[in-house]
């Protein structure tokens, strides 16, 4: 099995999700199930199918959630250095077309928010700064075309 690697902040949402599905959603779901099946003829219950949908999704994300925590390699973020961009590096970008600055963190992809600025170390993006340093120029394919970034800072917190 291969391992993931994820930060300890990541691992933690997955395993606050877990629980949360386990003494929460679970529970729920049962129980609307129940009084869906007290409601009579189940083959024209709607009530009826869709929380037993709702219980194959639940029960789908906890067998995955299950999953990913038992193959999470946590990497100590706190513990790495260096100027080299590797996982865990927090990496201010600046676009060589507009020098519009953005920052992003590397982390597994299961922790992955864009919005947030966590990029997953499986994009293009992740890949091509991997290696690299201060000063170095990336170029990436995105679906717009081509994007260079420079890199202007690489950091560990």
């Amino acid at each position: 099995m291969d391992k993931l690697p994820m930060t300890a902040d990541g691992l933690s949402q997955l395993e606050e999700e877990l629980k949360r599905l386990r003494s929460e959603e679970r529970p729920k779901v049962i129980r609307a199930i129940a009084d869906a099946r007290d409601h009579g003829d189940l083959s024209e219950n709607a009530e009826y199918h869709a929380a037993r949908e709702r219980q194959s999704f639940i029960e789908g994300r906890l067998a995955e959630l299950e999953d990913i925590i038992s193959r999470a390699e946590v990497i100590d973020v706190s513990k790495l250095s260096g100027k080299v961009v590797r996982f865990g590096a927090t990496v201010r970008l600046a676009d060589e077309d507009t020098d519009e600055e953005s920052t992003y963190l590397i982390v597994g992809s299961h922790e992955a928010d864009i919005s947030a600025g966590r990029l997953p170390i499986t994009s293009p993006l992740a890949r091509a700064l991997i290696g690299k340093t201060v000063g170095d120029s990336v170029e990436v394919s995105t679906p717009s075309g081509h994007k260079g970034y420079e890199i202007v800072k690489v950091q560990f917190r």
